[in-house]
């Protein structure tokens, strides 16, 4: 299953520099391990604001909610999540352009 999420991060005001760069670090290593795992297809970032758009593939809603769960910065975040199915032009489309869906 795909799916769209729209990430904001709020760390709270008072959370030292040091602290925060600890925290950015391990999202950075966890992102990166669930990139190579195929769960996190793609990341945008939305500019001016501490947050993304990103595309997930995971085979339960269940499974995305572990997969995002997982990040460090979880707890400081307002997720939004759209499931995401295919639209029939897309598939039209490969059907005349001989692609596999």
């Amino acid at each position: 299953m795909l799916f769209l999420l729209r990430i904001e991060v709020s760390l709270p005001p008072d959370l030292p520099q040091s602290e925060r760069d600890a925290l950015r670090e391990r999202e950075t290593e966890r992102a990166l391990e669930l990139i190579a795992a195929g769960t996190l297809l793609r990341i945008w970032r939305i500019v001016g604001r501490v947050a993304n758009f990103s595309l997930w593939r995971t085979d339960s809603l269940e499974a995305l909610h572990g997969a995002v769960g997982s990040l460090p910065m979880f707890p400081y975040m307002q997720v939004d999540v759209t499931p995401l199915i295919d639209h029939p032009v897309t598939a039209a489309a490969d059907a005349r352009n001989g692609r596999a869906p």
